[in-house]
């Protein structure tokens, strides 16, 4: 899909991918909605603008269906249905399920989860009825390589698998696509809003090497670019999963070997 001229919604827009990638698109010639709940979404709404590009900043928590479609309507006001969908909200830190407060795991299935399915139910309509569209669904490779210690994060990515999975059959004939994104460990701001996570990653995982969010939205760009239908990036972590999916009991032992754990239990009672 050219992207010059295109209408596009990108979401989790304020900072890192999602801020890349909308900087990337308008670059690239397209419309771009960015979509956030912190407000310097607008701001770098704005600084597009400045440089050339089109572009506009909307104020939404995107686990909010009814905010959600009131976001939608004011996007197609301003600039009609989008041709591209890019889900990046999320948000998540990696803890056990003891220690994982309910309102947190709660916010985790909000973003990517029901995020990504609101925006998805609010947008889609217009791209079935032209025949016509690109969503773009960003996950991570937990979806598909579970480590220990993420519990929550872990099946809020399972579910937006999930999504992805079942609406690329539903498209099947629509002329609306669908792209996998998986990444690996991107040099945003997630560590520092999300403290003691990184320690959790398995020592495995430094293998393959860390993405920088210009990276992963050149990479954006491309598969909508060339129609693609899944992308894992960068190359090792493609190894990583191939691995995982031919042996994927050594993986896992390899990935609970190397990754959180918990501390031994205090057996001194069962000797005496």
């Amino acid at each position: 899909m050219n992207i010059t001229g295109r209408k596009i919604v990108v979401t989790g827009a304020s900072r890192g991918i999602g801020r890349a990638t909308a900087e990337a698109l308008a670059r690239a010639g397209g419309r771009v909605a960015l979509v956030a709940r912190s407000p310097e979404v607008e701001a770098v709404a704005a600084a597009i603008v400045a440089q050339g590009g089109q572009a506009r900043g909307y104020l939404a928590d995107l686990g909010n269906a009814t905010e959600v479609d009131d976001m939608a309507r004011r996007v197609v006001g301003d600039f009609g249905p989008p041709d591209i969908v890019v889900n990046n909200a999320g948000a998540g830190r990696w803890l056990y399920v003891e220690e994982t407060p309910v309102e947190e795991v709660v916010s985790m299935m909000a973003a990517p989860y029901f995020a990504a399915f609101y925006v998805i139910r609010a947008f889609l309509p217009p791209m079935l009825e032209r025949g016509s569209g690109y969503i773009v669904n960003i996950n991570s490779p937990a979806a598909w390589m579970p480590w220990s210690g993420a519990a929550g994060y872990t099946a809020a990515r399972f579910a937006l698998r999930g999504l992805s999975a079942s609406l690329r059959l539903d498209l099947r004939g629509t002329g609306v696509q669908l792209l996998d994104m998986v990444l690996g460990k991107v040099s945003s701001s997630y560590f520092e809003h999300n403290p003691h996570s990184e320690e959790r990653l398995p020592a495995v995982t430094r293998l393959v090497p860390t993405l920088a969010p210009e990276q992963v939205a050149a990479h954006i760009l491309r598969g909508i670019e060339h129609n693609r239908r899944k992308i894992v990036a960068p190359f090792m972590l493609r190894l990583v999963l191939a691995m995982r999916a031919l042996a994927p009991q050594v993986v896992d032992w390899m990935i609970w070997r190397t990754g959180a754990r918990r501390a031994p239990r205090n057996s001194d009672h069962l000797r005496r």
